[in-house]
């Protein structure tokens, strides 16, 4: 075994994902502890120039038409021989769906440990997991053996991976990947209708604390007076008081506003995924334990059926004067 960390680049239809550059810095955190490089792992095809501004030592680029987009098959196959053959010390996946798919099989199949929720990782290299929906913060061991682990956002900022000076390029060939099980035929994305709160600079987000569905009047009111629109976290959605259009985390989309203001959101890691990188994040929240408040700049506890609709008024007013 060696002492580099992998990490197992994310990127669909020609974009690389955020959390592909903050695992590489927390990737940079491991390795100076155990004294290995940073290696990317970029599979894809004709991809090769996504790697360009990655802040790694080396990428391991492996080009085959089979891994132009993601399918678990022809990745699971790819990476097993490659963490087989070089054994690194540790390999991160994102906390994604493409990530869970493929580091699980992994673990499974190689017989290696999986620390799961990553967040970040102390000064002696211990991995520091988010768990029960981030309520706790659970520090461990890394294992004596090759680890895979998969990580979220919040410890670190993806732009401090990303780099001005190319790194190192390893062309790997990929084995076999003929009689794949699963492969991709089509994108298919619902017609544009509703407004795209990805391209939104002002967003008002609710969650469970908005208790029903009349209560999202007073979000509306909110982002009418501010000049910004209304989102959801996952709880909302499912109880179908809002679209899935409107949804912000891992399952639904990225936003990157000026202004985030959260209105009864615990703050889980899936949804904060998908808002963890908006320039001001503010959050209303009663729960003064709330990881919400681990991302926000400001926050307060105040009932936001109190301080919502005075907010509202107040901001009225000052248009009108």
């Amino acid at each position: 075994m060696n002492q580099d960390i992998y990490v197992v680049i994310e990127h669909l239809r020609g974009q690389v994902a955020d959390i592909s550059y903050l695992m590489l810095v927390g990737a940079r955190a491991l390795a100076q502890t155990t004294g290995g490089e940073v290696i990317a792992v970029l599979l894809g095809h004709d991809a090769q120039g996504l790697a360009n501004n990655m802040a790694a030592n080396k990428v391991l680029y492996v080009d085959h038409p089979a891994l132009a987009e993601f399918t678990s098959d022809a990745y699971q196959k790819t990476l097993a021989g490659l963490i087989r053959e070089r054994e690194p010390r540790a390999v991160l996946f994102a906390s994604s769906s493409i990530g869970a798919d493929v580091s699980g099989v992994l673990s499974a199949r190689l017989n290696l440990p999986l620390i799961s929720s990553c967040q970040s990782f102390s000064a002696d290299g211990r991995p520091i997991s988010q768990i029960c929906g981030g309520k706790i913060m659970a520090e461990s061991d890394l294992p004596d053996t090759t680890t895979l682990l998969t990580m979220i956002p919040g410890g670190y900022k993806p732009e401090e991976g990303q780099s001005g000076k190319a790194p190192e390029i390893i062309k790997m060939e990929a084995p076999s990947l003929d009689n794949l099980r699963v492969t991709l035929k089509q994108y298919i994305e619902p017609e544009a209708g509703d407004v795209d709160i990805s391209k939104e600079p002002i967003i008002i987000s609710v969650g469970r604390g908005i208790q029903n569905q009349d209560n999202i009047e007073i979000a509306e009111e909110l982002a009418k007076a501010l000049g910004g629109v209304v989102a959801a976290s996952r709880p909302v959605v499912d109880q179908g008081w809002m679209s899935t259009s409107r949804l912000v985390g891992k399952s639904g989309k990225k936003v990157k506003p000026k202004i985030y203001l959260a209105l009864g959101i615990s703050g889980a890691p899936e949804h904060v995924e998908g808002m963890g990188e908006s320039e001001v994040i503010i959050a209303i929240n009663t729960d003064t334990n709330a990881p919400i408040f681990n991302v926000a700049k400001y926050g307060t506890t105040i009932d936001l059926f109190d301080l919502v609709p005075a907010l509202t008024e107040k901001l009225r007013e000052i248009k009108k004067a």
